[in-house]
């Protein structure tokens, strides 16, 4: 495992933002992950203390907020949940003035989750406060890869040298390129299994493995990751019925089969049991490590809003 960077260097290597897995490098990976182990084991703190928290969700996600708006309280904040449905956003103000208006209210932290790549980097650059990218169109979710790899290395004791499955719908998932960045920097070997279809073009660039066959795709997987069918994102057939799907894709015991004896079960949520997975095991205690995911990401989200703004 590679040692946590010093202080000084680490904010270095964080910047004032966290936007994506992209330009992190391992060191400061490693570093956030050792700090959320210690958030994971103690549920309060005092690093925003007297600081202003902003959740600013242009997209519906009830998890994903209400794990940021825990953490930020776990730590003292201050925590503003801003409804963007009713803002002045939808009275057709652009994210360029909604930005330079918080900027003049002074918060310390700003939480986004924005339909639109590019949209978050975008108002970073407006502000002066520590932004963090809470999933950015069809871009980057860092604090999910993040959280994902605390699961993994919780269970496995390593993120290295390990071989992954992310199996479904990766053509619209944020959250399988944050963690194929992430898994890449950590020398682990990815498998990415969809039907063509849901493959997105060029995606072999990045050093991963591309299948439609489910079950060559987890021949010795040591973690199978799956991922929710984004239909909201889809604007065609992508699949030619659920049954279909779960018939060739979803996770089931014989599939899981030619994983590892030892292999964990993922899930970023929120799950279509019946669809990606069947229900019992997302429910088995003994490969399944789902809820893991969700109490890991608030350890994992306390720890980027903690380093970023003490500065390690």
């Amino acid at each position: 495992m590679t040692p946590p960077a010093p202080a000084p260097y680490l904010a270095a290597m964080l910047g004032k933002d966290l936007l994506g897995i992209e330009t992190l490098p391992p060191a400061a990976i490693e570093a956030i992950l050792d700090r959320a182990d210690a958030h994971a084991e103690s549920r309060h703190g005092e690093a925003l203390e007297g600081r202003t928290q902003i959740n600013m969700f242009f997209e519906n996600s009830t998890r994903t907020q209400a794990s940021f708006e825990i953490a930020g309280k776990r730590l003292g904040a201050e925590v503003m949940n801003m409804e963007m449905r009713t803002s002045s956003v939808a009275k057709g103000e652009t994210l360029i003035d909604t930005a330079l208006t918080l900027n003049a209210m002074r918060p310390d932290l700003l939480v986004v989750r924005h339909p639109h790549s590019g949209a978050v980097d975008l108002l970073a650059q407006k502000v002066d406060c520590h932004v963090l990218n809470a999933g950015d169109g069809r871009h980057e979710h860092p604090t999910q890869a993040l959280l994902d790899a605390l699961t993994i290395r919780r269970a496995k004791g390593r993120l290295h040298r390990l071989t992954v499955a992310i199996c479904g719908d990766i053509a619209h998932s944020r959250v399988a390129r944050s963690n194929i960045l992430l898994l890449g920097k950590m020398e682990s070997r990815v498998r990415l299994i969809a039907p063509p279809t849901l493959i997105p073009p060029g995606v072999a660039e990045l050093g991963v493995e591309v299948t439609d066959d489910m079950e060559r795709g987890l021949e010795g997987a040591d973690v199978v990751m799956m991922l929710r069918l984004q239909r909201e994102r889809m604007d065609g057939g992508f699949i030619p019925s659920e049954r279909e799907y779960f018939h060739r894709f979803g996770l089931d015991a014989a599939k899981l089969a030619r994983a590892k004896p030892d292999a964990i079960v993922m899930h970023p949520g929120p799950m279509n049991r019946g669809v990606e997975i069947d229900g019992v095991i997302a429910d088995d205690i003994n490969r399944s490590v789902i809820q893991t995911q969700v109490e890991m990401g608030v350890a994992v989200r306390m720890a980027a809003m903690d380093m970023l703004v003490t500065g390690g």
